[in-house]
């Protein structure tokens, strides 16, 4: 049986804990995916024969034919764009994903790109052979990581997400704006910060000793970024992160 747990050490040898989407969750997803893509097709089915019957565009008829164009345009794009885009551009995620708890991420921890979700979705057509997601679930089963050949090509993973708490990103912190140090935080891409949001929310999930050791190796990369002289830090480096994160979230606005 194949582990449910995942450590990945991102390239700047942090050490994240992951639990692996099993195969139930990821039915839970796409069951509520397909529900979705069906109410859409319905929808798009009565537009569509609403039209062609020429109760709204009666004196167009050649109207008709651009409209036809258009909705098939967009019946192609619900099947084909609709999982690519939602991963894309919602953090790894579409409405089935989010409902059911799980999402996409790449091999090193990080959020995928636009490509990513691309390219694995182009392959789930290949995933659902000979039908209902047939080759997909044999390969899961055959595999420690739960991937199906969609996630091989796009060298991703699915897992559990956890969505953090203020609790637990900050728990050493105040609260008070006035006692913030002033780092220049709003610098910082989002890369950075979501690295640094993935560690303290799972940072009681990692042992002690590599959680001091990840807190400190994104510690000294956010200095270099920074320009900071590392001695002038706080001595507790988890606390020196949650100052970080709040002043990028305070001065860039992001949420």
């Amino acid at each position: 049986m194949p582990s449910d747990k995942l450590t990945i050490e991102t390239p700047e040898q942090v050490h994240l804990e992951f639990v692996l989407a099993d195969i139930g969750s990821r039915f839970m997803a796409v069951f509520a995916d397909t529900i979705i893509q069906v109410i859409l097709y319905l929808v798009l089915l009565i537009i569509q024969r609403t039209a062609l019957a020429g109760t709204m565009f009666s004196d167009w008829s050649g109207s008709q034919v651009w409209i036809l164009a258009v909705l098939i345009f967009i019946s192609f794009c619900i099947y084909w764009v609709y999982y690519a885009a939602f991963e894309a551009l919602w953090n790894g995620q579409t409405p089935g994903k989010r409902w059911a708890g799980i999402r996409v991420i790449k091999e090193t921890g990080r959020a995928i790109n636009a490509l990513e979700a691309i390219t694995r979705n182009l392959v789930r057509v290949v995933d659902f052979l000979p039908g209902i997601y047939g080759v997909g679930i044999v390969t899961m089963l055959l595999n420690s990581k739960n991937r199906r050949l969609g996630d091989f090509a796009a060298g991703t993973l699915v897992v559990h997400d956890r969505k953090p708490k203020e609790t637990d990103l900050f728990f050493n912190t105040t609260e008070k704006k006035a006692d913030f140090a002033v780092y220049q935080a709003g610098r910082l891409g989002v890369p950075e910060v979501e690295l640094i949001e993935t560690f303290l929310a799972r940072r009681l999930d990692i042992p002690p000793e590599v959680r001091f050791q990840s807190a400190t190796r994104i510690a000294d990369m956010i200095c270099t970024k920074l320009g900071i002289d590392p001695h002038s830090r706080p001595a507790d480096t988890e606390n020196f992160l949650e100052l970080i994160v709040r002043e990028f979230r305070d001065r860039a606005q992001y949420r």
